[in-house]
């Protein structure tokens, strides 16, 4: 049975059936009902998941369907001119993100057939889309077997194990993106990506607030277990800068 380690020391493990079973009942019970997951489709997948970066949720229904009316499939939204994409997009702001889904449409159009790709390395070579993104399309739209780590997820992860490493390190991202690898259930990685960052998103908040009571992992949770939630995900401290002292 493949377990979850953090290689710190004598910590415990968390054995795979005793978390992903819980998890993916809790997201099947308590998951927010979402217009890019009743249609899963690669191109709403792809839409939702650029619209909702660093942009709330409930700002972005409203601008999804109509996003969708505009523009239903990606030949449409390759050859959309300028003007009229960017009024499709205005209020969500970070305008470069539909900029680069156009330019990312064009190659789909272009090297791809129309379609986006499946496999997660063929994803990131696209303008826009990056490892989680890459991540959410290949496992959400495909079935692909490929984890999808956000901010959301490594407050998850980090909180349950209590691991104190550095979350902006891209080598932490990589263990705990590799942790979750071994333990993605085969046939459902993409409600097990979702049902990750649903957790994050809406019990295991940032800050001082998560929801305990309601989190399918409470009691697997090493932050709970030692009432340090708060001390959970680490960020390295910037260094402040040495003042060195010359006479002259």
């Amino acid at each position: 049975m493949q377990q979850i380690n953090v290689n710190k020391g004598e910590r415990e493990t968390v054995k795979e059936m005793d978390i992903v079973f819980p998890l993916l009942k809790w997201y099947s019970q308590s998951a927010r009902t979402l217009p890019w997951r009743e249609r899963p489709e690669p191109y709403n997948v792809w839409i939702s998941e650029i619209m909702l970066q660093q942009t709330r949720v409930e700002a972005v229904k409203p601008y999804f369907e109509r996003f969708l009316k505009e523009f239903p499939n990606i030949g449409e939204l390759a050859r959309a001119e300028e003007d009229r994409l960017l009024k499709a997009w205005e209020g969500l702001g970070y305008y470069n993100r539909v900029k680069n889904m156009q330019k990312a449409a064009v190659l789909v159009m272009e090297q791809y057939g129309g379609k986006l790709p499946e496999e997660y390395e063929e994803l990131l070579k696209l303008p826009g889309i990056g490892p989680y993104t890459a991540g959410a399309i290949s496992s959400i739209a495909y079935g692909k077997v490929h984890p999808a780590v956000d901010g959301n997820v490594l407050r998850v992860m980090t909180r349950l194990l209590a691991d104190d490493r550095n979350i902006l390190s891209q080598k932490v991202k990589n263990d705990i993106g590799n942790m979750l690898y071994k333990i993605m259930p085969k046939d459902k990685p993409g409600d097990f990506n979702q049902a990750l960052m649903e957790l994050g998103a809406t019990v295991c908040l940032p800050n001082k607030e998560p929801l305990c009571g309601q989190c399918p992992w409470s009691l697997f949770c090493k932050a709970k277990e030692e009432e340090a939630q708060s001390e959970y995900p680490k960020r390295a401290e910037k260094k402040s800068k040495k003042i060195e002292k010359m006479t002259v």
